[in-house]
């Protein structure tokens, strides 16, 4: 078969002759030959399987630069960066599907005035901080009150300023009345709040490169906890006797086992796992995931920190929160089992339990 014209090219590649000249331009797509007399741009038949590809990928949203990258792969690296591609489009969609739920719900609520004295349910809550074992200093904060649940894992020479100075800035929920209609925008305030007091703990002072924090926290509403979190502490929720990690974790390795690149195990041993991609500090991306949880009574909430999740096993922080029923003698025997283990690492643990109040 001879070379094909633009218009035979395109009508088998699905690519309009448009396309076709724009990858030309760009390099991603060249003719076999252009003749010198009309210009007219002719193709070989063998391009038409890269054709194909570059029709596909755009259709699946890929930008032409990742494109041409793809391009120059092999088919195992280039089925890997399809992979890498889509799990981050799945992230991203996952995200925008949090922040739609957030709103419908917020916006759904006929309440006009935040007050958790007017619900019938409240919360008893504790929570506990511990250097651990190795550690010189907790670079940890960890807080509860009426409305607030937080904690917050600091990081650098300042890492334990920084993790004060975030939840200090949240503080502010714990007081007062607000319109539920204008929550995500409060919620959103008290973040950038939050980084510029990290920020200014960092400073412009060399010492203190590689400062910051991750921040998870949970706004009580009366019937609703308000999430928001940002690194790698996590909060799970035992509901009916199971077990649900609510928080997905903002690190590299997490990135890596969500594109398919690392199994669940080989994360658990990664020397980087705990490299975060998402913190509250200079130059960090500080974008927090934000939901908002339907309380229902019997609920318990427990918020920590890594020093917690990745070192004491998951069947085992279940049987706790199962077995002990008061909040303060479960921080504490969830800390004693991390610092059993070896304690690596500071742990901060706080547990929040959903239940009916007095009428």
């Amino acid at each position: 078969m001879g070379l094909l014209t633009i218009g035979a090219f395109a009508k088998a590649s699905r690519l309009s002759p448009k396309a076709l000249r724009l990858y030309d331009e760009l390099g991603l797509l060249t003719p076999a030959r252009v003749d010198p007399v009309t210009g007219y741009r002719l193709y070989a038949p063998e391009q038409l399987d890269q054709a194909r590809l570059v029709a596909w990928l755009r259709r699946l949203g890929m930008p032409l630069a990742r494109i041409q990258h793809v391009r120059t792969l092999n088919a195992v690296a280039a089925a890997q960066e399809v992979r890498a591609f889509w799990a981050q489009v799945e992230a991203d969609t996952a995200a925008r599907r949090d922040l739609a739920t957030f709103l419908i719900d917020h916006l759904s609520r006929k309440d006009p005035i935040m007050s958790p004295t007017t619900k019938s349910l409240g919360i008893r809550y504790a929570a506990l901080s511990d250097t651990g074992l190795v550690r010189e200093s907790n670079q940890d904060t960890a807080y509860a009150g009426p409305r607030l649940l937080a904690v917050a894992d600091g990081c650098g020479s300042q890492g334990a300023p920084a993790s004060a100075a975030a939840i200090d800035a949240l503080k502010r929920l714990e007081t007062g009345s607000f319109p539920v209609g204008n929550l995500l925008n409060v919620l959103e305030d008290v973040i950038e709040h939050a980084k510029q007091a990290v920020h200014d703990i960092a400073g412009h002072d060399s010492a203190s490169e590689g400062t910051g924090t991750t921040l998870t926290a949970m706004l009580w509403t009366g019937s609703q906890l308000a999430l928001v979190h940002i690194g790698d502490s996590r909060v799970y929720l035992l509901r009916g006797g199971e077990l649900f990690q609510i928080t997905h974790d903002h690190t590299m390795v997490q990135s890596m086992v969500d594109e398919g690149r690392l199994s669940l195990e080989e994360a658990a041993s990664h020397p980087q796992r705990s490299l975060l991609v998402r913190a509250l500090g200079p130059g960090a991306d500080a974008t927090p995931d934000m939901r908002l949880h339907d309380a229902q009574r019997e609920d318990r909430y427990l918020l920590c920190s890594d020093g917690l999740s990745t070192v004491v096993p998951t069947q085992d922080i279940h049987r706790v929160l199962s077995e002990i029923g008061e909040p303060e003698q479960a921080v504490r025997q969830l800390i004693a089992l991390a610092n059993a283990s070896g304690g690596p690492d500071n742990v901060s643990c706080v547990i929040a339990d959903v239940m009916e109040l007095q009428q």
